[in-house]
């Protein structure tokens, strides 16, 4: 699968696609917002229109995400659920892992410091 790199506007938000062991691996790097929203959806829906069982989404180096981005990665997990597969966020930081806290969605998601899904080190399921 090709990397496809994507930048907001004002480029505050990067993704790219590389493939996994699992899948498909979406990394997105800097800060997620209402004003790179459509990159944040088109690029998750890229990898949901193939029908894609287990979906990465490596959000190590993300260092924020608004309201409007944590609803597209729950729409994104819910997608998942619907046809039995696994959306797992990978190393959230702290940041992002908060909103996803405040927001009562970590639980949506498997949420792992690791890749390798044999490594046992799935925070939440």
């Amino acid at each position: 699968m090709p990397a496809a790199d994507r930048a907001s506007p004002d480029g505050s938000l990067e993704t790219s696609v590389a493939t996994g062991d699992c899948g498909p691996v979406v990394v997105l790097s800097g800060e997620a917002d209402f004003t790179c929203l459509a990159a944040l959806t088109a690029v998750i829906n890229g990898q949901l229109s193939g029908g894609t069982r287990w979906l990465t989404i490596d959000v190590s180096e993300l260092r924020f995400a608004d309201t409007a981005s944590i609803r597209e990665l729950i729409l994104a997990a819910k997608a998942m659920r619907k046809r039995s597969g696994t959306l797992v966020l990978l190393h959230p930081q702290r940041p992002v892992a908060r909103v996803l806290a405040l927001l009562g969605a970590d639980h949506m998601f498997t949420i792992r410091t690791s890749p390798d899904p044999g490594d046992g080190t799935d925070q939440r399921a």
